[in-house]
C-alpha cells in the first residue's frame, strides 16, 4: 500500500450518492440531508477548547450543521483568539484563556464545550466544564487512564450534565455497514478482524510523542480506533490481550512513546482481531473474515473517501462530512432534552481506555492480559 502521511487523510468531503446505497439504509442524520426542508429553529451552541488542528476540521463541520454552531472558543494562544473570532464571528464575551474558562458557567449562550486539547488534559477540562453545568465532548481518547475517565464520568453525573466521546465513525456510513454486516452475521460468525492505522510522523515537536501530553504513542492516536472497529464489528468485549512493541526505528524521535505496536483481542465467540498502530508508514486498513463471507475497507478508518467490499461485491455509500454528522447527530438529541447513547457515552470511552491499558501492560511484560 503506498505510504500515507497524515496530511493525506485530512480530505475534505462532501456528500455524494451511492449508486446501490438506498435512503432508508442511511442513519437518519444523513437522510435528513436529502430532505428538502431545511432546519430552522433552535441550535446547539458549542465552544471548543483548544484550536489545533483537529480543532479547524471540526469547525468546518460544524459551519455546515444544521443543529449546532460555533458560539465560543477557549485558548490559550491570543493570536488564535483574534484569527477564529473574525473568522467564526464570535463574540468577545464567549472567547476565554485557560484561566478564566471557569467563568464560562455564567454565560448562557455556551450549551456544550468541545475539548479538543492534548489527552492530557482532557480530564481536567471535561470536569470544569461539568462545574460550570455545561454539557461535554471530549475527543477521543476519552483520557490517559481509566481512573481520570471514572472521575469524569462521576463529575458530569454529579453536575446533571451529558459527556459524548468524539467516535466520529459511529456515524460514518462505510463503518456503521461493516458493524452491521458483523453484529447481524450477514457473513455467519466472525472470525478474524484486521485493523491497522498508522502514519509516518517526523516532528519531534509534536505533543504526540511526548508521554505527558499524550499518554502513549500511535495506540493513544490512532490505535484505538482498531479497538473501536474490533469491538463494533464484533459486537462483544474482549476477554484478553497480547501485544508486542515494534522496534524503536529513531531513538531521538520516539525517546518517550512507542514507535508502534500490534496486538491481538481475544473474544467470548472465539473470534479475535489482530491490530496495529504505527508512526512509521502509512496504512488504513479493516478486514472482517466470517464463516460464509469477508468484507473490508481501505482507506478504513481515517477522514476518507473509503472504499469497501465484500466477497459478494462493492459498497458504495455516500461519502460525509464526518464532523459535521457527528456534530449534528448530537446537538439533535441535546436540543430535544434526550439521553446520548451508549455507544459514544463515558462508559465507552473508558471501555477502550481499559483495553489500552492493557494492551500496554502486555506489550511490557509480555504476558497475556486478562480483561474480564
Amino acid at each position: 500500500m503506498k505510504n500515507l502521511s497524515r496530511r493525506s487523510f485530512l480530505q475534505k468531503v462532501g456528500i455524494g450518492t451511492g449508486s446501490v446505497v438506498v435512503a432508508a439504509s442511511l442513519p437518519a442524520i444523513l437522510r435528513s440531508k436529502h430532505d428538502t426542508s431545511k432546519y430552522a429553529g433552535k441550535k446547539l451552541n458549542i465552544a471548543l477548547c483548544g484550536l489545533g488542528r483537529y480543532a479547524g476540521y471540526l469547525a468546518e463541520g460544524i459551519v455546515n450543521a444544521q443543529y449546532c454552531r460555533i458560539a465560543g472558543i477557549v485558548t490559550g494562544t491570543p493570536s488564535k483568539a483574534v484569527e477564529w473570532s473574525k473568522k467564526y464571528n464570535i463574540p468577545q464575551q464567549n472567547i476565554y484563556n485557560y484561566q478564566n474558562f471557569d467563568d464560562i458557567k455564567n454565560n448562557k449562550d455556551i450549551d456544550v464545550v468541545y475539548v479538543v486539547l492534548p489527552n492530557a488534559m482532557h480530564k481536567e477540562f471535561a470536569i470544569r466544564t461539568a462545574k460550570a453545568g455545561k454539557h461535554v465532548i471530549v475527543e477521543k481518547p476519552m483520557a490517559i487512564t481509566a481512573d481520570d475517565c471514572a472521575a469524569m464520568i462521576k463529575a458530569c453525573k454529579d453536575a446533571g450534565v451529558q459527556m459524548a466521546i468524539g467516535y466520529r465513525l459511529h456515524y460514518e456510513p462505510y463503518n456503521m455497514e461493516m458493524k452491521r454486516l458483523g453484529q447481524e452475521k450477514v457473513f455467519g460468525q466472525v472470525r478474524l478482524v484486521e485493523a491497522s492505522l498508522g502514519y509516518k510522523t517526523s516532528d519531534p515537536t509534536e505533543w504526540r510523542l511526548k508521554k505527558a501530553l499524550a499518554g502513549g504513542g500511535p495506540l493513544m492516536n490512532v490505535g484505538i480506533y482498531c479497538v473501536q472497529a474490533s469491538r463494533y464489528i464484533l459486537g462483544e468485549e474482549p476477554v484478553s490481550v497480547t501485544a508486542q512493541f515494534g522496534p524503536v526505528t529513531n531513538n531521538k524521535l520516539f525517546a518517550e512513546v512507542e514507535a508502534s505496536v500490534a496486538w491481538q483481542l481475544e473474544f467470548p465467540s472465539g473470534a479475535f482481531s489482530n491490530c496495529t498502530s504505527t508512526y512509521n508508514c502509512g496504512i488504513d486498513r479493516l478486514f472482517a473474515s466470517a464463516d460464509e463471507g469477508n468484507f473490508e475497507l481501505s482507506p478504513a478508518i481515517s477522514y476518507g473517501p473509503f472504499v469497501g467490499k465484500t466477497s459478494k461485491g462493492p459498497l458504495n455509500f455516500p461519502e460525509t462530512n464526518q464532523q459535521m454528522v457527528q456534530c449534528d447527530a448530537i446537538a439533535k438529541l441535546l436540543l430535544e432534552n434526550k439521553q446520548l447513547p451508549d455507544h459514544i457515552n463515558g462508559e465507552e470511552g473508558l471501555k477502550d481506555v481499559r483495553i489500552m491499558q492493557a494492551i500496554y501492560e502486555a506489550a511490557r511484560t509480555g504476558r497475556k492480559i486478562s480483561l474480564t
